[in-house]
């Protein structure tokens, strides 16, 4: 097996070249994704009864199981979450500080 050819020393989203708030966006979907999806097996719902529970078309239903997040927008991702009694909660805090290398 070879070497990698790139190894991250920071954030995926920002070697990727997503924008700080295109990170932040991505990672905030992410969260509310997982916890939907963990109520959903939790709760055993298949997608016919998650089209009724959400009031979503089923295309949309699809997207969120398979974790096309980017298909979905974080108002919708709340509303889906609130259909499912899920409580959401945004927080925003000061990003720490960035080590710069010190020069030699």
């Amino acid at each position: 097996m070879g070497k990698p050819t790139h190894m991250t020393k920071g954030d995926i989203l920002n070697d990727l070249g997503f924008s700080r708030a295109q990170a932040s966006s991505l990672r905030m979907k992410a969260t509310i994704v997982e916890a939907i999806l963990a109520e959903i097996e939790r709760r055993g719902l298949t997608q016919r009864q998650l089209v009724d529970i959400l009031d979503e078309y089923q295309p949309n239903v699809s997207n969120l199981l398979n974790g096309r997040i980017a298909k979905l927008s974080i108002e919708k991702l709340v509303y889906y979450a609130d259909r499912l009694a899920l409580r959401s909660r945004v927080e925003v805090r000061p990003a720490p500080k960035r080590k710069t290398p010190k020069a030699a």
